[in-house]
């Protein structure tokens, strides 16, 4: 069972090391956590809950959720990736586990054992984004949250996540981003209905290249946040 492309787990496997440089490819990641963090916790309290960190990468969301109280399980299918988020925890003294597992097969294997289910920024690099959203549905508790980041697709988007982010400002490596993954807010509500999630908030995520910050907002054209609740 894989719901996976060799070529993304190879990108982000060449940048590993990176994950936890501030100033590296994964600035932007760093500068938007806090942003996520505190929107995720807003709406799902974390501390005492056990969470799922779905593509978790080096473990800079995991890190952060277990850092307030949040009992934090990481998966992804990069090794590497995994290597890097398990060393991080002998420098921060955080709490994680970390599993290589797809999404899919710990649904099979736990379902309904997760109060949180995260999934950020991964959606808009699989080949099939459905698969992820079902699975994350069959991993939350009836009642649980479930919170979703990723891509809108619009000429806009394109303009600001590909050309100014990869090209001109130089905030991703290029390449990163395929803009005919990236997932409209309509879509990705009609995916969750359709695996069982009622959709609560929407929620977008913009960046000001003047003063280079980040804010989260009612400006879903690039960046966004979904808030799902479990029936």
């Amino acid at each position: 069972m894989s719901n996976a492309d060799p070529i993304e787990l190879e990108k982000f496997s060449q940048l590993a090391h990176r994950w936890w440089d501030q100033n590296s490819e994964f600035k932007p990641l760093h500068e938007i956590n806090p942003l996520r963090l505190d929107y995720i916790n807003r709406l799902a309290q974390l501390p005492g809950k056990s969470v799922l960190d779905v593509g978790c990468g080096g473990g800079i969301l995991s890190e952060s959720m277990a850092g307030i109280g949040a009992h934090v399980t990481g998966i992804d299918l990069g090794d590497k990736a995994l290597q890097v988020a398990k060393l991080h925890l002998l420098e921060s003294g955080k709490q994680v586990t970390y599993r290589k597992i797809a999404v899919e097969e710990l649904a099979a294997e736990q379902p309904a054992s997760f109060d949180v289910v995260t999934c950020m920024e991964m959606l808009e690099h699989v080949p099939d984004p459905q698969s992820v959203i079902r699975a994350c549905s069959q991993l939350v508790k009836p009642g649980g949250h479930v919170f979703f980041s990723t891509l809108n697709r619009n000429p806009k988007s394109y303009l600001f996540a590909v050309i100014g982010a990869e090209y001109l400002l130089n905030l991703l490596p290029r390449g990163t981003h395929d803009y005919a993954k990236f997932i409209k807010p309509s879509e990705l509500a009609q995916f969750s209905r359709n695996a069982g999630l009622n959709t609560l908030d929407l929620t977008g995520m913009s960046y000001n290249p003047i003063s280079k910050v980040y804010l989260l907002g009612k400006d879903t054209d690039v960046n966004y946040i979904v808030a799902c609740q479990r029936d």
